[in-house]
């Protein structure tokens, strides 16, 4: 959460940005941090459209999307994908602007062209390849490998829980991920829980830093992100996690590993 014991890592719920030549913005998830995203002036790929594309629809992936200035913007090209949901994605966003809960009703949504349900088929942000897969959590959720001509593919998995045999997902869930993964140069993968805790929280949707390590090893990837940190996880807990899974890394092979932090900007390698 927000205060001077996340003051180093940040204390905002999940929202990502992609910037690449010649693509709109390209914004994952729509937590609390798309707020200063959208306050603060854009970066100038938003001028070519903004593309929000969404994990799931539980509160910390999509509670700051009322707050998001671009969305009250006529002209501002917003378009928002996400996993289908009962009723239509449509439908459960603007439940967020029912008058009971906000001042501004969905009719002023201006800036929002249009809302796109997603399966796991690929599509297009401009050229950016967006390939959905999907993820083991409670609800349909789904994760993100996103391919720039010229760049190495990166990957976004959060809230995904590893050891799997929960959510309905296949038994070769896992092996499928792999191969999903296999490729990318930077994953960004959920490490809500400590190592010794994940086994007390099975079916909960989330995952550890060594389960993640093992995820980056199997994959070839050479840059694994920890993210979506406990709320109850202060700077000081994540930055001695984050100690320990680089040592763990260290000794399995050639991972780097990097404790996600709030304003934090990766620069992915040029392919070749």
């Amino acid at each position: 959460m927000p205060g001077p014991a996340t003051a180093r890592t940040g204390g905002n719920t999940p929202c990502v940005t992609l910037e690449a030549p010649d693509a709109p913005l390209v914004v994952l998830d729509a937590g609390t941090g798309i707020r200063t995203l959208g306050d603060a002036p854009l970066p100038a790929t938003a001028a070519r459209g903004i593309e929000l594309f969404l994990t799931h629809t539980h509160w910390d992936h999509i509670h700051g999307l009322p707050f998001f200035q671009p969305l009250y913007s006529q002209g501002a090209g917003l378009r928002i994908s996400g996993p289908r949901q009962t009723g239509g994605l449509r439908a459960v966003l603007e439940r967020l602007a029912a008058w009971e809960q906000f001042p501004i009703p969905a009719t002023e949504w201006l800036g929002l062209d249009d809302v796109r349900e997603l399966d796991e088929a690929p599509v297009s942000a401009g050229p950016v390849t967006v390939r959905p897969t999907r993820l083991c959590h409670p609800g349909a959720t789904l994760g993100y490998r996103l391919e720039v001509r010229g760049s190495e593919p990166v990957a976004y998995l959060t809230d995904n829980e590893l050891a799997g045999g929960t959510h309905g997902v296949s038994p070769g869930w896992r092996q499928g991920l792999v191969d999903f993964l296999t490729g990318c140069g930077v994953v960004i993968h959920d490490t809500t829980w400590d190592d010794d805790e994940v086994a007390g929280h099975s079916g909960w949707g989330h995952s550890s830093p060594m389960q993640a390590i093992q995820l980056a090893s199997d994959t070839g990837c050479r840059r694994l992100v920890l993210f979506h940190h406990h709320p109850d996880h202060h700077d000081d807990r994540l930055e001695r996690r984050w100690r320990m899974a680089q040592d763990l890394a260290a000794r399995q092979g050639q991972v780097e590993v990097v404790l996600a932090t709030e304003g934090m900007t990766l620069e992915l390698t040029r392919e070749g």
